[in-house]
């Protein structure tokens, strides 16, 4: 007898399904988002014997006290990188299904395959839906082949995919992409949602009944959003988030959901011939080893999750050319800096409305730390003036709309920071309760208003 088929409208934000047509999707509030799909009558209740029910059909699972259930740090994996070991909170965890995102050429899948390879003593199997395994092969010659068991599947079928899994049985599963597999259950094409939900679906059975972790890598849409439902980013345990500007060397990678640790680390990569490298000082990688002092340069100590980072902030002011003068940021947020000018303005009486302002965060990250706001705001005024600011001058404070200067978080990591690296002042606000006389290698200067700031560093 044929399979019976029936059409759905599947929404193509959240992922929800309808039996008929609506303008609106009824469970996120999006507009036009529902597609037709035509969904076989065995799509979803096919699960494997091997997954979730024993051979006679019953179930194999039973409730246990959360006191028996027996848990040590050993169920994780090390990666052989102690940036994504730390982001992952310690490894991978067995049993987990971690999806990594970013654009396209950022260096996803020469992540992943570094962690393959790299991986050794660990039974890896690497599936790509998007490249044959010759290809494969070239790129792990320039990253270098070190595990010997690292295994190269090029298939997009999602059913056989889990039936090589199971012949082979590996210790880390990673697949490459999410949006080029398709299952037999599903008549939808490879990459819609119901393919996406669906393949997603019976990796993540098969990874929690096996204990064998699996990563995900995901495309993304043109809005920097994960492509397929939003239900996605609900059904894995973790989030990361390739990020960085591919005309840059450096890619950050950002935890943006983790079931199994915090979401507060990053790690920052640095892009070569050879593959990604890991940046293990990235305050002094992101700023510039000038000797000359000139002027509109200013350092930040900014909070990257836990770790505090040193970076370059670089402002040029001058004399708008066309009628209209331009503000323009690079890794920084342009509402902001208006808003810092504004200040500058009214508080302070410096006349930058008819001038072009540029800014740019050296390295090619963003930076959305308020703490950022007066090493802007002293480049800013440093090129406007035409007067440098020592190089050996850091700032970490926010800018309040009346010219005060607020206090940051973890104001102590920052200042032993700038000190470690061989600053010798920070300004900070008056407002941070900070035990100076802790800090004998740097000078702690805490100011009250912006006016303060002007004084003592360009009067």
């Amino acid at each position: 007898m044929a399979i019976k088929t029936k059409t759905v409208y599947v929404c193509s934000n959240c992922g929800m399904d309808y039996p008929k047509w609506y303008g609106q999707c009824p469970s996120c509030k999006e507009w036009n988002t529902l597609k037709e799909m035509n969904i076989s009558s065995s799509s979803t209740t096919n699960v494997p014997a091997w997954g979730l029910t024993s051979s006679d059909g019953g179930s194999k699972n039973s409730p246990v006290n959360i006191h028996n259930v027996e848990y040590s740090h050993t169920q994780r994996i090390d990666t052989m990188d102690m940036e994504l070991n730390r982001i992952l909170g310690g490894g991978l965890v067995r049993g987990s299904l971690t999806l990594l995102g970013g654009e396209p050429g950022i260096g996803k899948s020469t992540l992943m395959l570094q962690l393959a390879l790299r991986a050794t003593g660990i039974r890896t199997l690497y599936v790509s839906g998007e490249e044959s395994p010759q290809q494969i092969k070239m790129r792990a010659e320039r990253i270098g082949v070190t595990n010997n068991e690292c295994y190269i599947l090029s298939e997009t079928c999602t059913d056989n995919i889990l039936s090589h899994i199971r012949s082979s049985n590996p210790d880390l599963v990673v697949i490459d992409s999410i949006q080029t597999l398709y299952t037999t259950s599903s008549d939808s094409a490879a990459g819609s949602v119901s393919q996406i939900r669906e393949s997603t679906a019976l990796l993540m059975r098969y990874a929690k009944s096996s204990g064998i972790p699996v990563v995900l890598i995901g495309h993304i849409t043109k809005d920097g959003t994960l492509a397929g439902p939003k239900i996605l980013e609900h059904m894995v345990d973790t989030v990361l988030s390739f990020e960085g500007d591919r005309n840059h060397i450096y890619r950050i990678v950002r935890c943006i959901k983790n079931r199994f640790g915090s979401t507060d680390e990053i790690g920052i990569y640095h892009m070569s011939g050879g593959g990604l490298r890991v940046v293990e000082n990235p305050s002094q990688a992101l700023i510039s080893q000038h000797n000359a002092s000139l002027s509109g340069n200013s350092i930040a100590v900014t909070l990257e999750g836990m770790r505090p980072i040193m970076i370059e902030v670089q402002a040029l002011v001058s004399s708008a050319v066309y009628g209209t003068p331009q503000h323009s940021c690079t890794g920084y947020d342009s509402k902001r800096l208006n808003m810092l000018l504004a200040v500058l303005e009214k508080r302070v009486g410096f006349r930058l409305s008819s001038k072009d302002v540029f800014l740019n965060i050296t390295g090619g990250i963003r930076v959305d730390d308020p703490a950022l706001d007066l090493a802007v705001v002293a480049s800013v005024l440093s090129s406007s003036e035409d007067i440098s600011i020592g190089d050996k001058v850091c700032f970490a404070a926010e800018v309040g709309l009346s010219g005060e200067i607020r206090p940051v978080t973890r104001i102590e990591q920052r200042i032993a920071e700038a000190a470690r690296l061989g600053f010798n002042i920070i300004f900070i606000s008056r407002y941070n309760k900070v035990r100076i006389e802790d800090y004998p290698s740097i000078r702690v200067m805490p100011i009250e208003r912006v006016e303060q700031l002007i004084k003592l560093c360009f009067s």
